[in-house]
């Protein structure tokens, strides 16, 4: 009877239900995609504060306010949120060098990159924090499949510099050298805050010190190399 009520339902009926249904599912979805933000947030905090040895899964919950259950509904270890929050910073920093794009000036493209890469890290500075801290004790966590990624994202730009400096748009110089300066300069305002606010005799780094940082980095390393 059941299956025979189902069968004669209108078709308006039918697309009434496929409609709640896709609406369930969408907001399970956004369900998910939350408690996974707050859990990856909470893990994040606490692992650049406590290293991961130092962090237990009860206090990951505490801090995403959440039931221990949850944190394992959605992530099956320990690992598997540290690994996560890897790739999340790796996202960041692929959504900076989409930046360097052959149709773009060197000049107008590699201070793009600069203020996204300077920013990303100033609005996420636990991140970077904590994978300062993983590349300090010999990166057992980060992938191998990881670092092929961003060796490749690196090969990518080295590409369009190369092709930059072919077209005499820029100076001859390494590549991957010129990467490893931005890299690190946009970087140290984020890991090495404190070092920076003793040089520049602050106690704490403003969005205006951030910015005039980026614009420094411009002016002498980016100026120099693309006249």
């Amino acid at each position: 009877m059941e299956r025979a009520d189902k069968a004669s339902r209108s078709p308006t009926a039918k697309r009434s239900d496929a409609k709640r249904a896709e609406a369930k599912r969408a907001d399970v979805g956004q369900i998910r995609r939350k408690n996974e933000a707050e859990i990856l947030r909470a893990a994040t905090l606490l692992f650049s504060r406590n290293g991961f040895q130092g962090v237990r899964i009860a206090e990951v919950a505490e801090e995403a306010g959440l039931p221990k259950a949850n944190i394992y509904y959605y992530f099956t270890s320990k690992e598997a949120i540290y690994t996560g929050i890897l790739k999340k910073l790796i996202a960041g920093w692929d959504e900076a060098l989409e930046e360097i794009r052959p149709d773009r000036s060197p000049r107008e493209a590699l201070e793009a990159y600069v203020r996204a890469k300077i920013d990303y890290s100033r609005r996420n500075p636990e991140e970077s924090r904590l994978f300062a801290a993983e590349l300090q004790s010999g990166a057992p966590f980060l992938s191998e499949e990881d670092r092929e990624h961003m060796r490749e994202a690196t090969d990518k730009r080295v590409a369009v510099v190369e092709d930059w400096i072919a077209r005499g748009l820029m100076k001859p110089i390494n590549p991957r050298h010129l990467f490893i300066i931005l890299w690190s300069s946009t970087q140290f305002y984020i890991d090495s805050d404190k070092l920076a606010c003793d040089a520049l005799r602050v106690a704490t780094l403003s969005d205006a010190d951030y910015d005039e940082a980026a614009s420094t980095i411009v002016e002498t390393v980016v100026g120099s190399v693309t006249g």
